[in-house]
């Protein structure tokens, strides 16, 4: 896409957004029907393919980048994408509605558990930028494989905690909403219901490849973007890039507190970060190298913030602020004033 003028380049990336989106749209929908229809979600391995179905736009930016070499944009992108895709939760507590927070209504420890999954994923990740890349395992970082081998025992220890809690939580006033999405609800819409499984496994591959082909396009374009502004991989993968493949989760987080789901709305967003770290091995594999060794002080810098803001998160679930202030949680407001020192900050890192 070098040949293209700068105005053509947004074009492109535009689009790739916008299809980023509504392909989104039309994958969470697709899945949410397959697993109805065919209970994914209730063993791990379900549960890690509808992680996999949920990610699709980081995925295919990551695998882009790290076969066009472009380490920098794929650790950005991983790391930095944390913090933004945490940063959903502000939003996602706006569309609550102006009575009581997000983190008031989720009236359950369970996503406190998926934000100690992230904490320590990612923790595990960074870890590997002070490893040289001679300790790789077949061009693995084993922070890598850490990281994978934490996230699935985490998403064990999660599921065998929702299926049988050796505890009770009282939590007056909360609206935690369905346990999963297979429950029925009186106000979901269901665009699916009155379609054939094989229909809607036609709509989840079309969804899953026009997906794949907006990051790729969103992972080119927003290379040669990055370059003629100025802007590293790193950051430019950590900030735009990142926003852009967070828009299927805000759609669908939204539709989510507007049925009164809220711990899954919360869990969506913590349950993605998690499996989004796990990415690192594809991103190796790919690679043929340790790409956590392209991580630069932004990123170790960013990847900071993500944690700081997971802990917030985490933190207000078991608090429950009770009031909102213009709409929002005391934890979303901190959320937003952390992030934003952490960009305003950026330029400071070496």
């Amino acid at each position: 896409m070098g040949s293209l003028s700068t105005p053509l380049l947004v074009v492109v990336f535009v689009a790739g957004a916008g299809a980023t989106w509504a392909a989104g749209v039309l994958l969470s929908r697709s899945t949410d029907s397959l697993d109805r229809r065919f209970g994914l979600g209730e063993e791990l391995g379900g549960l890690i393919l509808l992680a996999i179905a949920g990610t699709l736009p980081e995925i295919a930016i990551v695998a882009s980048a790290s076969l066009a070499g472009h380490l920098d944009i794929a650790v950005g992108n991983l790391i930095g994408g944390i913090a933004v895709q945490t940063l959903v939760l502000l939003i996602l507590d706006a569309a609550t509605g102006p009575s009581r927070p997000l983190s008031y209504l989720v009236g359950s420890l369970i996503p406190v558990l998926e934000a100690l999954i992230v904490i320590v994923c990612l923790a595990t990740v960074l870890g590997g930028v002070t490893l040289p890349a001679s300790t790789s395992i077949g061009g693995v970082s084993p922070t890598s494989i850490a990281a994978v081998l934490f996230w699935l025992a985490g998403l064990w220890v999660v599921n065998r905690v929702r299926k049988s809690p050796e505890w009770t939580v009282d939590m007056p006033g909360s609206a935690p909403g369905r346990r999963n999405r297979r429950e029925p609800h009186p106000n979901e819409n269901r665009p699916f219901t009155a379609r054939t499984t094989a229909f809607v496994a036609g709509a989840f591959t079309l969804a899953s490849l026009v997906t794949l082909a907006a990051g790729v396009g969103l992972q080119s374009s927003g290379n040669q973007l990055a370059d003629r502004m100025g802007l590293n991989g790193a950051v430019f993968g950590a900030t735009i890039l990142a926003a852009a493949t967070a828009l299927p989760e805000i759609s669908s987080g939204i539709a989510a507190v507007q049925l009164g789901d809220n711990r899954l709305a919360v869990g969506d967003i913590l349950g993605g970060n998690s499996f989004q770290i796990t990415l690192f091995l594809l991103a190796d594999l790919l690679a043929g190298t340790p790409v956590i060794v392209a991580a630069r002080g932004s990123d170790v810098w960013l990847g900071a913030t993500g944690l700081l803001m997971t802990g917030i998160v985490a933190a207000a679930v078991i608090v429950r602020p009770r009031r909102t202030y213009l709409r929002l949680g005391v934890d979303s407001i901190a959320l937003l004033v952390v992030y934003a020192g952490a960009i305003a900050l950026l330029h400071n890192v070496t």
